[in-house]
């Protein structure tokens, strides 16, 4: 799942999302406590195809279902125990990434972050499983990294901001 997030000043902060099932949306939180979501054409990533605006309370209730307070699926119930605070995300490498082309060693990722690569997925489908600090990331791969919320939070700010 890609993740971008700015300020909009005088509105509030706006989110977009592009799935891993290849959906974008967008999220306006106004600084009233009103939410706007869009969701976009796939075809034509510009062009929202819905709507939906939220008071501060149906987003809170709508975040709560969605993400499983008021209900977990039986089959996540085992994982969460076994898992506890490990969180396993997936990540694609944006080609203007500063990490792209750099090898895991080189980013000395889990030193800096704590995550763990667990596997690199390449856009040709080519999987490395347990990979070697050896191998680079590539344009539009998936990372797939485990480790806990605030050492994903460390690994995104690389992603992001640089891996100098």
């Amino acid at each position: 799942m890609n993740f971008r997030e700015c300020d909009l000043p005088g509105i509030g902060k706006k989110f977009v999302l592009q799935t891993r099932s290849g959906d974008k949306l967008a999220i306006i939180v106004h600084d009233d406590g009103r939410r706007e979501l869009y969701h976009f054409e796939y075809d034509d990533p510009d062009q929202s195809i819905s709507m939906v605006t939220l008071d501060d309370d149906e987003a809170r209730y709508i975040s709560a279902i969605v993400g499983g307070v008021t209900y977990k699926p039986k089959s996540l119930e085992s994982i969460e125990v076994a898992l506890d605070d490990l969180i396993i995300e997936w990540y694609r490498m944006e080609p203007g990434f500063s990490c792209v082309g750099r090898t895991i060693g080189e980013l000395d990722i889990r030193a800096r972050s704590g995550v763990t690569i667990i596997a690199v997925i390449e856009k040709n489908h080519t999987k490395h499983i347990s990979p070697g600090p050896g191998l680079a990331l590539t344009p539009d791969c998936i990372v797939v990294a485990a480790g806990e919320r605030e050492q994903h939070k460390q690994f995104r700010q690389i992603l992001r901001n640089g891996c100098g």
